[in-house]
């Protein structure tokens, strides 16, 4: 199935299947998508469209279709195909956990991928082996999301030390809310295979550690939970009040306004900028904003029918 990257002004024809561009803001997002070109034409002058994120799912770009196919699919349907290798990386949180502003992520897989005994280079990156034993990863009917146990081998101490890390910027961390990203690929797309393929994949699965379950001188065991069910988390993590804005007045990347038209706390306009309050409310955000408002309340909040 040969794969090439999105490119502007190019003629794609029927059956044609790309990839979001290293520049696109798609690309990290690891869905393990593909798009098939649906309806014949000519890829848009400078826009990448937005790629869709489920299955099945269409998106024109200019005269072109895509449709969102799964990457491994091809391999997968032959009469054998090839190993699904399962690789996991674990990924600190800066001041959290460790003292890393840019911590690397710890990358590894469980020492027994399709008879592979040595370390897996996978996208250019080395995934170390490393007994673990992962399991309750499958959705149910029960109404409930998974709760995952990951039990990684400590024969070496070196979870131990991560967790006297954590403990140490933390107290009581235990590694809680780190990232654990689980990754299957093919055999076949490994860098040292000749169909080595970065791109196919199952869409990724991003967990966060909960808890540390148990830990002994051979393994720790950690549970693990989706980003809807990590104790303590409550969402949205901004308190929902009805008119009161939570912004930082003229703050950027919330408020961000930088206008000339000043006001005070009650709405009246004043002549000098060290003179301008802001009164919270969303009247008072109406005065300096003409088009949609930042307004960081929540208006809608005390309506009931």
């Amino acid at each position: 199935m040969p794969v090439s990257a999105w490119a502007a002004s190019t003629a794609f024809s029927v059956g044609d299947i790309v990839r979001p561009s290293a520049t696109s803001a798609y690309f990290e997002l690891g869905s393990g998508l593909f798009f098939r070109c649906t309806t014949a034409g000519t890829s848009d002058s400078t826009t990448e469209p937005q790629w869709p994120q489920r299955l099945g799912n269409t998106v024109v770009d200019n005269t072109c279709t895509w449709q969102a196919i799964q990457s491994a699919y091809e391999s997968l349907s032959q009469l054998a195909p090839s190993a699904i290798i399962e690789l996991f990386e674990l990924r600190l949180v800066s001041t959290l956990n460790t003292s890393d502003e840019n911590p690397t992520p710890i990358r590894f897989h469980a020492g027994s991928n399709a008879d592979i005994s040595g370390n897996i280079v996978w996208n250019s990156n080395t995934y170390t082996r490393l007994p673990v034993v992962a399991d309750g990863f499958e959705y149910r009917n029960t109404g409930t999301l998974p709760r995952p146990t990951l039990t990684i081998t400590n024969l070496d101490n070196v979870m131990t030390a991560l967790l006297l890390d954590a403990n140490g910027i933390t107290p009581g961390n235990d590694l809680g809310l780190s990232e654990v990203r689980r990754i299957r690929t093919l055999k076949r797309f490994l860098d040292d295979e000749t169909t080595k393929d970065p791109y196919a994949k199952f869409p990724d699965e991003v967990w966060f550690i909960d808890r540390k379950a148990n830990e002994n001188r051979d393994s720790v065991t950690f549970e693990l939970a989706s980003k809807f069910d990590v104790a303590g988390q409550k969402l949205p993590k901004r308190q929902i009040i009805a008119n009161i804005c939570q912004w930082k007045y003229r703050e950027s990347g919330t408020c961000g306004y930088n206008g000339d038209n000043y006001f005070d706390a009650d709405g009246n306009t004043v002549a000098k900028k060290s003179e301008d309050v802001c009164g919270k409310r969303l009247e008072s955000c109406r005065l300096r904003f003409s088009d949609s408002l930042p307004f960081g309340g929540f208006p809608g909040a005390g309506l009931f029918k």
